[in-house]
């Protein structure tokens, strides 16, 4: 297998689209290691996917055929040397697709006639060792700053753009941030607890000060796979489509997700593995309560910090369901409704093993538990029909919510608007 070279400064690392609000900054935590970094970016499904097909089927995971559409469709535009360009699979390790991408992909640029294009991953289970890149102390702080950064800024948008008085502005506002903090990322300045503590009030600051309209939206909360939970073109537009039709939608930070796999996938046994993931436990924990405490401050509504999210959801949703997402879905769906969100759609790629145990076999209990809430799952797929999917959003949009009466263990106070507990 290819050996990684940290010193080869004129290569290459394409990132197919995973997280669309987070990598305009996560992608400098490669800077330092010497490699151009490019985010693809393209977005037409259509095109995209049926590239894809040709090196997989419709049986194979729905987000890797738009990956390795995406990396086909770069690669064969000429604007890279293949032999000088890595194609990068962050990977869970787990079953299904969190650790087949890899061998799937590197059979794909096989097929395509890239055998020299080179694969690279970044994992914390041992998976391909001899093609992880080695994270170091200068590549974990770039890639901290830029996951909280992406955070913020990715709540915050999400609560401001469907109120803008003037269309546009809190885009505007959005990418004038991307542009300061990416300078800071990369050049690795201003680096610290204390600066990223101010920057998260300045953000929220500047995004309360955009102009509002005053209207009332329904609110509906997004709970769903990794992939069509953060991928525009994964889960195909659903963010634009839902404030195209009166709504503002919700998703959850990405912080979640990673103090969930270190809690769910930190060794057994006490040992120095161990300590470097409680380590990382810790940080991230100060990190996210700080930026949960700007966010308040200012006015903006956030979900329950993870320690609370993860204590409050044992009564609904078991914890030894730990593939991919896991018990976090159903858990971020019991977080949204104790704060007021009735309507939940539940998103998946077709077939997603993982999502059908601790996803669509969570969510009934969920309505038992919750009566007076609504989760409708809906399905991505290379064979599935956008008309289909879109109507089953609009059901949700346009359902009324059934009275709301006095429940048991059901009737939870929300929480919005509080700073986190200890």
């Amino acid at each position: 297998m290819y050996k990684i070279r940290s010193d080869r400064e004129e290569h290459t690392i394409l990132l197919p689209a995973t997280l669309d609000d987070h990598f305009p900054l996560l992608k400098y935590m490669f800077w330092s290691n010497g490699y151009a970094v490019v985010a693809l970016d393209e977005s037409d499904e259509f095109t995209v996917r049926e590239e894809g097909l040709k090196y997989s089927n419709y049986d194979i995971c729905y987000p890797f055929v738009l990956m390795a559409g995406q990396v086909m469709r770069a690669l064969k535009s000429g604007k890279y040397d293949p032999k000088k360009t890595f194609v990068l699979i962050p990977t869970a390790g787990d079953a299904c697709r969190g650790a087949c991408y890899i061998g799937l992909m590197e059979r794909s640029l096989h097929q395509a006639g890239f055998p020299d294009t080179h694969m690279m991953t970044i994992n914390v289970r041992h998976v391909c060792n001899e093609i992880t890149m080695k994270i170091t102390l200068d590549t974990a702080i770039r890639g901290l700053f830029g996951l909280f950064y992406g955070d913020i800024l990715m709540m915050l948008a999400n609560q401001t753009r469907p109120y803008e008085a003037h269309k546009g502005d809190t885009e505007a506002l959005r990418q004038r941030w991307i542009r300061e903090l990416e300078s800071d990322i990369r050049l690795g300045k201003h680096l610290t607890l204390h600066h990223m503590k101010k920057n998260f009030d300045r953000i929220a600051k500047s995004f309360r000060e955009i102009e509002r309209t005053g209207e009332k939206r329904q609110k509906i909360a997004i709970v769903a796979e990794f992939y069509v939970k953060y991928c525009a073109l994964g889960n195909w537009n659903l963010i634009p489509y839902l404030e195209e039709h009166g709504c503002e939608a919700h998703v959850n930070g990405l912080s979640w997700y990673m103090l969930y796999y270190i809690d769910s996938h930190k060794p057994a046994s006490w040992g120095l593995e161990r300590a470097g993931f409680e380590a990382v436990k810790k940080l991230l924990t100060y990190s996210q309560d700080e930026m949960l405490l700007a966010m308040r401050r200012h006015g903006f509504h956030t979900m329950s910090r993870y320690r609370t999210m993860d204590r409050e959801s044992r009564p609904y949703v078991s914890h030894n369901l730990t593939n991919a997402d896991g018990w976090l879905m159903g858990a971020e769906a019991v977080d949204y409704i104790r704060h007021g969100y009735r309507k939940i759609l539940c998103s998946a790629p077709f077939g997603c093993l993982p999502n059908v145990c601790a996803g669509r076999g969570v969510y009934p209990s969920l309505r038992a538990a919750f009566p007076y809430a609504m989760l409708t799952v809906i399905e991505t797929d290379s064979s599935g029909s956008k008309l289909n999917y879109y109507n089953r959003v609009q059901m949700l949009v346009d359902m009324k919510l059934p009275k709301r009466k006095r429940e048991g263990n059901g009737k939870q106070k929300s929480t919005s608007g509080r700073a986190p507990k200890s």
